[in-house]
């Protein structure tokens, strides 16, 4: 072969792997079937929607309105509590500091009170009643010192002034009796009534400090607002827990039955009617099929979520919320869970006044 035909051979042979590649990679891929088969309505019109499945009592995100460190910590997740049950509690070392110095307080002004209203004491009345008699007295031998002296005087046998000098310690001792018979008289009635107006607001002021107290002290002590069981905690020994929006220290529900909140679209809300029945498939087993019931629609139609609340996704619909009660004993499923949902349309619509009624019975009240 002369070598003045290689290169054009070379190049025709390019030419002809370039057209099959192009022949190929521009042809349209097989269907390929999906991993997993998505749910198909059982239902011959339907609506559709998605759902999130909750705890009975909704799920109770808890907080704390006191930032500190956590020092103990009472529940795992999975436990059941019982209204009222602590939960978690913060660092309490100065509140209690706080509490004993204000219930000091509170028990001195309490002493004082009680000693205004013992007043006077039982030992202070005898001396009293001894000081009047002495100085009753003295007064009698005053005065009957200054009668005989009037006579000794009408007599001359005495001077004036001598007379004076007896008048005068007459008069003296009249006053000493009148004020010993005063301050019997006062230690007698008691302390004065606004001393003890005056303690009695001490008392008042120390008792509320002391009750300000204890309520920052029961603040630091998280306690579960309802029974049921603990799905989340987010809080561990020594760590820093503040006060910030939207975070869940610990998370409660009541899992004796489940619900489902189902976003039903804006578009689709003129079709959807109170009480319609409905049926559910866990994402990714279409073949489990789950009975729901009828408990309630809230009537505010919302924004919709997004699942993933990513900051920079953007929410360009509004979904109304409907809420049915779930049989999880036939399909185990989990609070967090998303289902999807199918609406029979072709069921006989429910009347509006029972609409109305289920509407406005509360939560948890099935029609």
């Amino acid at each position: 072969m002369s070598r003045s035909l290689i290169l054009p051979i070379i190049a025709a042979g390019a030419m002809l792997f370039m057209g099959y590649h192009l022949l190929i990679s521009n042809r349209e891929p097989a269907m390929q079937p999906p991993p997993i088969m998505p749910a198909k309505s059982p239902f011959g019109k339907t609506l559709a929607g998605a759902g999130i499945v909750e705890a009975k009592t909704e799920n109770l995100s808890i907080g704390t309105l006191v930032p500190g460190i956590v020092v103990e910590r009472a529940v795992e997740v999975g436990q059941q509590v019982q209204a009222g049950d602590l939960l978690f509690r913060i660092d309490d070392r100065q509140t209690r500091a706080d509490l004993k110095v204000r219930e000091s307080r509170l028990a001195a002004a309490e002493s004082k009170l009680h000693r205004l209203h013992s007043m006077p004491r039982p030992e202070q009345i005898p001396p009293s009643e001894a000081n009047v008699a002495r100085f009753r007295a003295e007064f009698a031998a005053a005065r009957d010192l200054l009668d005989r002296s009037e006579k000794l005087y009408t007599a001359r046998s005495i001077g004036e002034e001598e007379l004076i000098q007896r008048k005068q310690k007459a008069s003296a001792a009249q006053e000493a009796l009148s004020q010993a018979v005063a301050e019997d008289q006062l230690l007698k009635k008691g302390a004065w009534e606004e001393d003890i107006h005056v303690a009695s607001s001490d008392v008042d002021e120390a008792r509320t400090l002391v009750d300000q107290a204890t309520i920052e002290l029961q603040r630091l002590e998280v306690r579960a607002p309802i029974a049921g069981e603990v799905l989340q905690v987010n809080v561990r020994l020594g760590e820093y827990v503040g006060t910030p929006p939207g975070e869940a220290l610990v998370v409660l529900g009541n899992l004796q039955a489940l619900r489902v909140r189902i976003d039903v679209d804006e578009s689709d809300i003129p079709d959807y009617r109170s009480g319609m029945p409905a049926r559910a498939y866990v994402r990714g087993n279409n073949k489990s099929e789950i009975p729901m019931h009828f408990v309630r629609v809230e009537p505010f139609v919302v924004p919709k979520k997004s699942l993933t609340r990513r900051a920079g996704e953007q929410v360009d619909t509004r979904v109304l919320q409907v809420i049915y009660e779930i049989d999880s004993r036939s399909m185990p499923v989990f609070v967090g869970q998303q289902l999807d949902v199918f609406f029979d349309e072709e069921s006989p619509a429910s009347s509006k006044a029972s609409s109305v009624a289920d509407n406005s019975a509360g939560p948890g009240l099935s029609p």
